[in-house]
């Protein structure tokens, strides 16, 4: 059975093709999450596949040399219409793929489980997905693994975009600082002499009358020589009004990075319970106030926060807390293992965001992607590894002003 398409089709295609990602090249950061999904869910197939107008592409796969298939024996599609798991357990019994060609084969599809790839703004572009030719169903905790690994790969994907979004901001601001310099030398100097005439020609020919035909002539005659100059100063601030205007830029407001901390660490707990990873969250206590993007910076926490998890072997220690120091901070200690194993964050951490990614090669794209985010925010990153201690992240951002209505709080006590 061919799946309908969702009401919102013309909308969902554009958001997928946003995001430039169609036909690229493999990446490791998504290879591992179908590793990931796999692993947890015992299957021999896991697939990120994003669902085009005719057809679906798998932008990460394991267990399958296809990289994509027609739209219509695609499960993927019937997925996407759900905003939650679809689990087929048997596709033999189940009316809508039991005549379908990838089932009615050899080693056909008789287990699927798929968790809808929904950006931000309610986009279900495709799935997360494993598959199996036996059937089987999955557990509480794997379901809510694969959930929590769908959620990292469009995580993935609008960081990247948005990361690109930033360069292109950041291009658009020195623009707009040439132009200024350019509209300063233009009012300053050549406009200034002009102008100054004219409105003395103005102020003459009103004091001699509207007939006096030689100093309408004088009028006319400088603002015709000076056109050019008003022409060139309207094209000037066009320009700066187009260079300041982007609306793929971060939206910036006051938010708390305590709660964003703690909603990270609860995306991730799913992951992390599958390798039996302790969580320690002391993302607790005070509001810290900062000015930050809440999606973006919760995707990022949220990814530093899976490349813990990834990195740790099964079994470790990921602590995770909010401070203030030098300013609302974010920590993250990634334990060493009481019998002397150690994780291995450390040089994805440093090779990946702190180092210059062009110039040492590596798989963690997102992580020199969180990094861009987080120099957005002028945030401070700093990274240690210590023998018995593991590797620390520390996250500094500038804390945002207080309010008056923050400090009427403190000062006068609630009846």
């Amino acid at each position: 059975m061919k799946a309908p398409l969702p009401d919102n089709e013309t909308e969902r295609l554009a958001a997928l093709y946003s995001l430039d990602i169609l036909d690229s090249a493999p990446e490791q950061d998504f290879d591992d999450i179908v590793a990931l999904a796999s692993s947890v869910c015992g299957t021999p197939m896991s697939l990120v596949s994003l669902v085009d107008a005719e057809r679906q592409w798998f932008k990460a796969r394991i267990g399958t040399d296809l990289s994509g298939t027609d739209r219509e024996v695609s499960f993927c599609a019937h997925a996407i219409m759900g905003r939650d798991l679809m689990v087929v357990p048997d596709a033999t019994k189940d009316a809508r793929f039991a005549d379908n060609p990838l089932v009615d084969c050899a080693d056909g599809i008789r287990f699927y489980a798929g968790a809808p790839l929904v950006t931000t703004d309610g986009y279900a572009l495709g799935t997360l997905c494993v598959v199996d030719d036996e059937p089987r169903r999955l557990d509480v905790e794997q379901m809510q693994a694969l959930r929590a690994l769908a959620r990292q790969v469009i995580s993935q994907m609008e960081l990247r975009r948005h990361a690109i979004a930033l360069a292109n901001t950041t291009a658009r601001l020195q623009e707009l600082e040439r132009r200024k310099d350019d509209l300063a030398g233009l009012v300053g100097g050549d406009l200034r002499a002009p102008l100054r005439l004219i409105s003395a020609y103005l102020e003459k020919l009103g004091k001699t009358g509207t007939h006096d035909a030689e100093m309408g002539d004088l009028v006319a005659r400088a603002t015709a020589g000076h056109i050019r100059g008003f022409l060139d100063l309207m094209h000037h601030l066009s320009s700066m009004a187009e260079a300041g205007f982007g609306s793929e830029s971060l939206h910036m407001r006051q938010i708390d990075l305590t709660r964003i901390t703690q909603r990270a660490v609860e995306a991730v707990r799913p992951i992390a319970a599958t390798k039996q990873i302790w969580i320690l969250n002391q993302a607790g206590g005070p509001s810290l106030p900062i000015i930050a993007d809440p999606v973006r910076l919760e995707q990022v926490l949220t990814h530093l926060l899976f490349a813990a998890v990834k990195y740790t072997p099964s079994g470790g220690r990921v602590r995770v807390g909010t401070e203030s120091e030098a300013g609302p901070a974010v920590r993250l200690d990634d334990m060493d293992l009481p019998d002397g194993m150690r994780p291995e964050l450390f040089p994805h951490l440093y090779y990946g965001a702190i180092a210059n990614p062009a110039t040492v090669p590596g798989p963690d794209r997102g992580l020199a992607v969180a990094k861009k985010i987080l120099d957005a925010h002028h945030a401070t990153v700093a990274l240690s590894d210590r023998p018995g201690d593991g590797t620390s992240l520390h996250v500094v951002f500038p804390a945002a002003e207080r309010s008056v209505a923050d400090l009427l709080d403190e000062l006068v006590p609630v009846a």
